[in-house]
């Protein structure tokens, strides 16, 4: 729950302190099998009407948590916020800061001065959702690779669990980017009646083959680490962060783009105005950025998570999954307003998948509305371009019926 933010700046929710639930039935899964206990954690920001009708759902993407606004009151060594030009625009602030913290607060895209934001960390999670890291009340070991492989369904059917727990019945809105609009979609399509709008941002309703490709490399390069050692590695002193650092550089190139990486990088050297002829040593700035990026997601972020949460993304295929194959007809039921928002260089969740589901619901005489924006940073523009995508979003959920 956020506190105040009297000695911060304009449009910030202050503090906040991440709490945990612990849900009171089993969360039946995709794979056939039950998962018992579930906790989730959550943050909230804002004010819950009296009558429970301004509720506004925010998902993360793949390495988000449920810190998504905010200081965090007890903020961990490594921040969300590590992605591409986070150190440019946060500076030494950006540790504590939640990782959607500039669309989220009163004023801001998500005006905390009209909803009641809530932000949890999925299921399979590491920040404090249980996931394969969680303790297995049978074995009294971590979950490791015993972990139920899950399906982002079953990551949203946990979330309509957890809401259920709190005693709120309908979303004014569900939002995410990435993994989160994915999230967003689906919650749609399964719970129809109980979701007044969606904002689904550079997203898609099935992962291209492109996207299903690197995500097997970033999968791989952990699963061949030795010390992965088949997914048992916890409490062994070794774990692994080669792999996963291999594969946190592989996400994050497809999550840029060829411009961004000349614009910001070049060709320009790292540590010398000469080539040194080394093999194991970084010689471009490009290699040294990617080994920071390594180093750091690898101190935050759990490898089995990161398998679980990736294989999950890859599954998702609303058509295949609720349209025996017709992206209309799993839509057909969908009755939320639909805002999706695309960027002109993202080409591992291209604007034409967004087109795909606009013409989908638009062909249903479902209301939708696409925005294309015109940005030169690939993916991360849903994280970097937050400043362009509020008016959009502010002026969407002003409509009739947002809340």
């Amino acid at each position: 729950m956020s506190q105040p933010a009297t000695t911060f700046a304009a449009g910030s929710v202050g503090i906040v302190e991440t709490q945990y639930l612990d849900l009171p039935e089993p969360v039946r899964l995709d794979c056939g099998r039950e998962l018992h206990p579930v906790r989730v954690a959550y943050e909230t920001y804002g004010a819950l009407s009296p009558r429970r009708d301004n509720v506004i759902l925010v998902c993360h993407a793949l390495s988000g948590d449920a810190h998504a606004a905010g200081v965090s009151k007890a903020p961990s060594g490594e921040s969300t916020r590590d992605g591409f030009g986070a150190e440019d625009r946060d500076g030494a602030r950006g540790k504590g800061l939640g990782w959607w913290d500039g669309m989220i607060g009163p004023g801001k895209a998500f005006d905390t001065d009209r909803f009641f934001v809530i932000s949890t960390n999925l299921l399979g999670g590491c920040r404090g959702t249980t996931g394969p890291s969680s303790i297995d009340p049978a074995t009294g070991r971590p979950y490791g690779p015993d972990f139920p492989v899950i399906t982002v369904a079953d990551m949203v059917r946990t979330q309509r669990a957890f809401l259920d727990a709190l005693g709120i019945e309908r979303l004014a809105a569900v939002a995410g980017g990435s993994l989160g609009g994915m999230q967003a979609l689906q919650w749609a399509v399964l719970f129809p009646g109980q979701v007044d709008a969606l904002v689904a941002i550079a997203s898609t309703h099935a992962l291209h083959p492109q996207g299903v490709a690197w995500n097997a490399i970033a999968r791989d390069s952990i699963m061949r680490d030795p010390a992965w050692q088949a997914g048992r590695y916890y409490g062994t002193g070794r774990a692994p962060d080669a792999g996963m650092g291999i594969g946190r550089m592989v996400g994050h190139i497809t999550y840029l783009s060829a411009p961004a990486l000349e614009d910001k990088f070049g060709r320009r050297l790292q540590f010398s105005d000469d080539l040194r002829y080394t093999i194991t040593e970084p010689e471009f700035e490009v290699e040294s950025y990617l080994r920071h990026q390594a180093d750091s997601f690898v101190k935050r972020f759990d490898a089995n998570t990161y398998l679980y949460t990736s294989r999950a993304l890859t599954y998702f295929d609303l058509a295949r999954q609720h349209g025996g194959g017709s992206l209309a007809r799993a839509l057909d039921d969908v009755s939320a307003r639909t805002l999706l928002i695309a960027f002109s260089s993202d080409w591992l969740y291209p604007p034409s998948a967004s087109e795909e589901i606009e013409q989908a619901l638009r062909g249903l005489g479902k209301p939708v509305e696409l925005q294309v924006i015109e940005a030169p940073y690939g993916h991360d523009c849903f994280l970097l371009e937050e400043a362009r995508q509020t008016p959009i979003i502010r002026r969407f959920l002003a409509q009739d019926g947002a809340a």
